[in-house]
């Protein structure tokens, strides 16, 4: 593991799931981290309010779309892992406008900064949803880019514009694919953790989903940090190329819920809900990660089986509900 200690690292996106994650990562390895959460009047820094808050982490909030902003943002900063993102898949539809705000010009944003300033590494995340559904498996980097939805359209975007800030301002920057990330902090709006906490739930009768036959790939969130870390550092990685981060498995929505149930030893009615479906034309039918790329490049690989994932997932959901601090999200689709 390369030597993060005393290294100044910009977390964008840093209050949510991963980020908040990545960000305990890398707080443990020694960096001094700033963390950027999206201002908002709660006087709120997301999931960074509930970690522990030491000296060498600098939390700013702020709004990635700002590039004046973003410009002082990045001042000083060794290595950026930039994850600030609008990320709901239901959401674009009924908002483009702000993906391509948030998702392309706030990654635009970031770049121009990297070029003024220079970093060492940049990382942008981009996403295993931009390949579309797959037209042969595993999915490598080769796959052609295909946009079902207007939250991948805008990930295609800013991955075309950091690639274009390699090649024509050589800026450092490294492309992220991870496929499905869950874990502890993660949104309802998610697949594992819609089962699960409709499972755990006792006001919840049944689990109601969308269509259970697309198959995805699981990576739990601490294996999606460490890709992270690794992308931010790995010697001699190509410039302006993406990179996937997946386990290689996949698994079908309907075998997922089962083996979840199962592991849960719980007993409820699985129904398929129509206002959880997506439009028939924007769903992804079938995801799985040909990793081998990054594999090579850095030496990472999931250490996090999918059982052993949903348990510590599962343990998190448990107590959230004991502590009454779950409530159920509407207007999410499986």
């Amino acid at each position: 593991m390369t030597n993060w200690k005393g290294r100044p690292v910009l977390v964008t996106g840093a209050d949510g799931f991963i980020g908040s994650r990545l960000t305990e990562k890398l707080l443990g390895a020694g960096a001094r981290v700033r963390a950027l959460a999206l201002y908002n009047s709660f006087d709120s820094a997301g999931w960074l309010d509930t970690i522990n808050q030491t000296d060498t982490l600098d939390i700013v909030r702020g709004d990635i779309r700002d590039a004046a902003f973003v410009h002082r943002l990045m001042q000083g900063q060794d290595i950026v892992l930039h994850l600030a993102a609008l990320i709901s898949i239901p959401h674009s539809y009924a908002v483009a406008h702000s993906y391509v705000d948030t998702n392309i010009v706030g990654t635009l944003n970031v770049l121009e900064g990297a070029r003024i300033h220079g970093p060492s590494r940049v990382v942008v995340t981009s996403t295993s949803e931009v390949y579309g559904t797959a037209q042969y498996e595993p999915i490598d980097e080769r796959h052609p880019l295909h946009g079902q939805s207007p939250y991948s359209a805008s990930k295609i975007g800013a991955d075309a514009m950091a690639e274009a800030y390699a090649r024509s301002h050589e800026v450092p920057v490294v492309i992220l694919r991870p496929f499905n990330t869950y874990g502890p902090r993660q949104s309802e709006r998610a697949i594992i953790p819609t089962i699960l906490r409709q499972a755990l739930d006792p006001a919840c009768v049944e689990i109601r989903l969308g269509d259970l036959t697309p198959r995805r790939d699981f990576t739990f969130v601490d294996d999606t940090a460490a890709a992270f870390m690794a992308a931010g550092t790995a010697v001699g990685m190509a410039y302006g190329e993406p990179f996937n981060a997946g386990s290689g498995k996949s698994i079908t929505i309907g075998d997922l819920v089962s083996t979840i149930l199962r592991s849960l030893n719980i007993n409820k009615p699985v129904i398929e809900s129509a206002e959880r479906l997506r439009p028939s034309a924007s769903e992804v039918r079938a995801l799985i990660a040909d990793s081998s790329k990054f594999s090579n490049a850095t030496g990472w690989s999931p250490a996090v089986s999918l059982p052993e994932g949903i348990h510590r997932t599962a343990a998190w959901w448990r107590e959230r509900l004991e502590k009454g601090k779950a409530r159920a999200a509407t207007n999410y689709l499986a």
